[in-house]
């Protein structure tokens, strides 16, 4: 049996440079292939904001915060409900979706899991035949500015002409926060 370094002698010259490039080659190798494994699905990193699903599923969880039980992706980051949407059309595009990226999937699967309601969640199409996840009929979005998991910071701001609020398990909008 042939061990790959088994020649590599502490303190040896070539030794430690050598070492080190392979490790550092395995480190790229996982982090690459674990990268977008599941968007807001169950890998453990964060995807691209608003985006739903990279491995083929989309996900709907809730999650306890300081503004009660509320939806979120299935990686936790707050979704967000426009007032501005009429029904499940979206009312948000261009700077409006940067700030506020629509949570969209290319999956016609919906997993909701933490006791969201499967019977709520849905799928409307954007302009440009991106899907956007709907939620009670509310078309979904995530906020810039929510850096990690289970914060909240979009919650009853106004911007591009409307409230934006957090929903409950019922699909209802928090006013209050």
């Amino acid at each position: 049996m042939t061990r790959p370094f088994a020649r590599l002698r502490a303190g040896s010259r070539l030794g430690m440079p050598l070492a080190v490039t392979a490790a550092a080659a395995v480190i790229a190798a996982c982090s690459a292939s674990a990268g977008n494994a599941g968007p807001y699905g169950p890998a453990p990193s964060r995807v691209p904001a608003g985006q739903a699903s990279a491995a083929g599923v989309a996900v709907l969880a809730l999650r306890h915060t300081a503004v009660g039980t509320i939806l979120t992706t299935g990686q936790g980051f707050t979704v967000y409900a426009f007032e501005a949407d009429h029904g499940t059309t979206s009312a948000c595009t261009g700077a409006c979706a940067a700030a506020w990226p629509p949570v969209t999937t290319s999956s016609t699967r919906i997993t909701v899991t933490g006791g969201a309601a499967r019977s709520l969640a849905g799928d409307t199409t954007r302009p440009g035949g991106l899907h956007q996840l709907t939620y009670a009929g509310h078309p979904l979005y995530t906020f810039a500015g929510d850096a990690s998991p289970g914060v909240t910071n979009g919650q009853g701001s106004e911007a591009f002409g409307a409230r934006w609020d957090v929903l409950t398990p019922a699909g209802q909008e928090v006013t209050g926060g």
